[in-house]
């Protein structure tokens, strides 16, 4: 039994008292302690170790009073257990040694055993549960597949993701061989995820942006719906695709129980495009944290008045920067809680 359990409400869309609230990327980066073991261990070390996976995930919730935790993990993962190497590389981000070229490459690629492959992911569940015990919901999550398709074909970060566009259009049949072959290994392993007891699940399409409708509703958007419906009898999904404002209509059929927006969707376009009937996750402005606490409540406020209390989560509209004070953090977190209808 949660003793706290406002977000799996809101997900439901039952009534609530006030919006839950938690932060993308919250476990880490801008906390101190995160920082110092950073200092210590490689990222991917980090991610690979349970204990230390578990102490990530657990420091907002106890420092920052979020009404969730997310896993400290890494959406490349996947590749990873797939059989592709994929490196961290200070200042420069994930970087894949040997980009995928080929149907060879392709077809190398391992789908099978994800749960026993990521069995690290899976203990950090256990331990990260047994320390929470009970307080908050946990959040297990993954990456789309057509995000992980640009890392895979581009071989890192990008702006435009070009090089994995080109492919597309290049070379659809492998396209959609890899496309398919990352969402059978991601399947396999969210449904890991729930065996193991987390309580919700996101699913991140970051690059989703980089694609037009047309080619979103083609290499995209299909990949998504059969993993969020081979999921979404389990538990809740929450989706959330960055800068696909354009095609917000389109997700409301995937399945998703929540849909996660970022800031460049109006609360009320929001609302009016998706009927309120689903909940709705976001979509602060994380660049508005670095000003004053108290511009940080004003525009908390707004933000609440313009979803609605109800059906809705309140968050960021991307990953937190690693530059926020802690204690503007806490005063996003605290204005959510504090909002009061008036």
């Amino acid at each position: 039994m949660l003793k706290n359990d406002l977000l799996l409400k809101a997900l439901r869309r039952e009534a609530v008292d006030r919006p839950p609230v938690w932060m993308m990327r919250q476990a880490g980066r801008y906390l101190p302690d995160f920082r110092k073991l950073k200092t210590e261990h490689e990222f991917f070390n980090r991610v690979q170790n349970p204990e230390l996976a578990c102490e990530i995930t657990v420091m907002p919730v106890k420092q920052v009073g979020v009404d969730a935790a997310i896993l400290f993990s890494d959406i490349l993962v996947i590749p990873q257990a797939m059989n592709v190497e994929v490196v961290m590389v200070e200042g420069k981000g994930p970087v894949i040694t040997n980009p995928i070229r080929t149907k060879k490459q392709i077809e190398a690629l391992v789908t099978t055993d994800m749960a026993d492959r990521l069995g690290y992911v899976m203990k950090a569940i256990e331990l990260t549960l047994k320390e929470l015990n009970g307080s908050v919901p946990l959040i297990g999550f993954a990456g789309a597949p057509w995000t992980i398709f640009c890392y895979l074909i581009e071989g890192g970060g990008s702006k435009t993701f070009d090089k994995a566009r080109q492919f597309c259009f290049a070379e659809p049949e492998l396209t959609h061989l890899l496309l398919n072959k990352i969402t059978e290994a991601t399947i396999q392993y969210l449904q890991a995820k729930v065996k193991a007891g987390v309580h919700a699940i996101q699913l991140f399409d970051s690059w989703a942006g980089v694609l037009s409708p047309d080619d979103y509703e083609t290499y995209s958007l299909p990949y998504n719906k059969k993993i969020i419906q081979a999921l979404n009898t389990s538990l809740p999904v929450i989706f959330f695709a960055k800068d696909i404002g354009f095609g917000l209509e389109n997700l409301l059929d995937s399945g998703a129980t929540a849909l996660g927006l970022d800031w460049t969707i109006p609360p009320d376009k929001a609302r009016a495009i998706t009927q309120n009937k689903i909940t709705l996750q976001g979509n602060f402005d994380p660049t508005k944290l670095l000003a004053s606490p108290k511009f940080i409540t004003e525009e908390v406020n707004k933000m609440i008045t313009a979803f609605g209390t109800q059906r809705y989560i309140a968050n960021l509209g991307h990953g937190i920067l690693p530059n926020v004070p802690v204690e503007n953090a806490i005063a996003f977190v605290e204005a959510v809680k504090n909002y009061r209808t008036t």
